[in-house]
């Protein structure tokens, strides 16, 4: 209630740590959090339900997996899309409560793309007409950083930026924000590159060693003359795709050179997938 006072023009950011605490000190803490919070939001009164979005914002960043498991159920999300929403509260809540609504909905779908119910909720809003068109997010908004985060992500690897967002995020000054969030921004898109070099890594590694053995198969069955049409045309079109994959793998190699176990599975691969083309080549194109 002190947190959410609607006769307080500013924000009680003593009260909202303290909420936070209690969050995550109390067993049921992000249980009951998210309804107690939903219940403000829908306030008539514009200030409460301003207060309310804050501290949801500020315990979406502070209060962890648990909560953020919370918020991105439906229960939780159709409670804020009544404020939206002209069949409940959209007629007479205000124009600043349904703008912030949307812009928490739009910013979870950024944040949290693996929440799968959020984007869903978000995508029903634009198709009934309700969400015009995706909000802007202010620069000096700090919003958090997916989790769970991958092992030996940048967050925790890069101590240099790490401790340059720490001071930022601690200061009060305007500029200060929109460096952290630029940061934020940066950091993000370095994590997402890097996991999406690790995925392409890892699928091509598993495709060499699928092929290889598969061909290993099927040269073994050509040798004794036991090989049908349709397994003679697989085993033409599994060398045509190996072929491929060998300028791919030394493409991985090219960018892995900085991971000695990574660089070791590709060259290992790169191996199989050269042993076998070499088979082929001896037992069937000869």
């Amino acid at each position: 209630d002190k947190a959410t006072d609607p006769s307080i023009p500013e924000e009680n950011w003593e009260c909202i740590q303290r909420f936070c605490d209690q969050v995550n000190a109390d067993t049921e803490g992000p249980l009951l959090a998210p309804r107690l919070l939903a219940h403000k939001i829908q306030s008539p009164q514009e200030m409460e339900a301003l207060h309310a979005l804050t501290v949801l914002e500020t315990c979406v960043n502070n209060c962890g997996e648990r909560f953020h498991h919370e918020i991105a159920k439906f229960r939780f999300l159709n409670e804020l899309i009544k404020v939206l929403s002209p069949k409940y509260y959209g007629t007479w809540s205000s124009e600043k409560v349904k703008s912030r609504v949307t812009e928490v909905i739009f910013s979870w779908t950024v944040w949290f793309p693996q929440e799968v119910k959020i984007r869903d909720a978000y995508r029903m809003l634009k198709k009934q007409g309700i969400v015009k068109e995706d909000p802007k997010v202010p620069e000096d908004k700090i919003l958090p950083p997916p989790s769970p985060r991958p092992q030996n992500s940048i967050f925790d690897t890069d101590e240099e930026k790490s401790k340059l967002l720490a001071r930022l995020l601690r200061s009060n000054h305007s500029e200060d924000l929109q460096a952290a969030n630029r940061l934020i921004k940066s950091m993000i898109k370095e994590e997402q590159e890097k996991s999406a070099k690790v995925s392409r890594r890892v699928n091509t590694i598993s495709e060499v060693s699928e092929n290889v053995k598969r061909m290993d198969e099927l040269l073994e069955n050509y040798k004794r003359q036991e090989l049908s049409k349709s397994d003679h045309e697989t085993l033409q079109t599994l060398f045509q795709r190996c072929e491929k994959l060998r300028p791919l793998l030394f493409r991985l190699a090219s960018e892995t050179v900085d991971d000695d176990e990574a660089l070791a599975e590709i060259l290992q691969a790169n191996d199989k997938l050269t042993q076998a083309l070499g088979q082929y080549r001896q037992v069937v194109a000869s």
